[in-house]
Parts: C-alpha cells; sequence; structure tokens
C-alpha cells in the first residue's frame, strides 16, 4: 500500500474542522485501527479512512449542493432535501481531488458511512462501525452494549446500529435514507439466516 502523509492530512483537517468535529475523526481514526487490528485488516487504510471520512462535514449545506452540482455528483430528492446528507458523498470525492487517495476501498469506506448499504466490504463496516462507537459519542441508544459487541461480532453490531438508526429516525427524528433502509433489510436477512 501507498504511503500517505498522515499527519499532513490531520494538519489540513484540523485547520477545515471546529474543534468538536476534529476530535471526532481522530476519535473515528483510532477506533478504526482499533477494529481494524481486531479483525485483521490493513491497520493504516483503517486509519485514513477514518480520519477523512468527515472532511467534507463542515462544509455549510449550501456550498454542499452546489458543489456536488459542480462535479456532478448524484444527489437523491432525501439529499437535496437534507444536503448535510451529502458530506460522504462530497467526501468521496474531496479525498480523491483534494488528498490524492486512489485506493476503491477508502473511497467505498467515506461514501457509505453515513447510510451504509447492502453487502458492505470490511472497510466500509470498520468505519461506519467507529463513527458509531468512537469515545467522544455518548447520546446514542445502546451505546455500552454496541460497543462490546463491535470487537465480538463486527455484523451483529453493523445490523445493530442500523437497526437502532432506523429507530431513532422513525420516532420523527429525521428523515430516513433509502440506503440505510436498505442496508437494514439486507443485514437483517443476513442475521436471519444464521
Amino acid at each position: 500500500m501507498k504511503n500517505y502523509d498522515m499527519k499532513a492530512y490531520q494538519k489540513k483537517l484540523k485547520h477545515e474542522m471546529d474543534e468538536g468535529r476534529y476530535q471526532h475523526t481522530l476519535g473515528v481514526m483510532y477506533t478504526c485501527a482499533a477494529l481494524a487490528m481486531r479483525y485483521e485488516y490493513d491497520i493504516q487504510k483503517a486509519q485514513l479512512a477514518g480520519l477523512l471520512h468527515d472532511c467534507a462535514k463542515c462544509i455549510p449545506n449550501g456550498k454542499k449542493l452546489k458543489l456536488c452540482e459542480k462535479h456532478n455528483i448524484q444527489m437523491t430528492e432525501t439529499e437535496r432535501r437534507n444536503p448535510f446528507l451529502l458530506h460522504a458523498k462530497l467526501g468521496a470525492f474531496l479525498a480523491m481531488d483534494q488528498y490524492g487517495i486512489t485506493d476503491k476501498e477508502i473511497i467505498s469506506a467515506i461514501l457509505n458511512h453515513t447510510t451504509g448499504k447492502p453487502n458492505m466490504s470490511l472497510l466500509d463496516k470498520i468505519v461506519y462501525v467507529a463513527d458509531y462507537i468512537e469515545p467522544k459519542r455518548n447520546k446514542a441508544e445502546n451505546l455500552p452494549e454496541v460497543r462490546k459487541l463491535a470487537f465480538v461480532d463486527l455484523d451483529k453490531a453493523l445490523y445493530r446500529i442500523l437497526s437502532d438508526t432506523l429507530g431513532y429516525l422513525d420516532k420523527g427524528s429525521g428523515e430516513i435514507d433509502e440506503m440505510t433502509v436498505k442496508a437494514y433489510e439486507y443485514y437483517r436477512s443476513a442475521q436471519e439466516a444464521l
């Protein structure tokens, strides 16, 4: 694997993010490393995907829409109504365009860290789960249980996060992206098949 200048990326992100988002990003990066060790995945790739997963998060929503239009990034109607959801798609683009990332697994993990998707790769799962369980998170339902589960069975943890997320959104806390529903249905079927 190519050697990436993690320090330079961290410096750039620290300049572009507010302090809370930057601390969250570091937490995700380190949690990705821990999960990569546990599941025998490339630690540097996992750290890099975790570090860059929110690289577009602090861009104002109006600008996210304009950048997606400018760079022909496909948007769903749900994303147009809720442009904060675009940070994953825009982040994947910026990882390639601004950070020089060419590794398709890393780009996929950034692209899918918010909604998930059916049949996620190991790195997709690591970043998705790490984003939910990193040490600075404290509001998610069942968090202590999910944190333990993440190091025992990554697929069960992923399914639990998808289920809890849909339950939270279903209570009127936000619009549900159709990809999250598809991911949930895929992993529900996979869990039922065990």
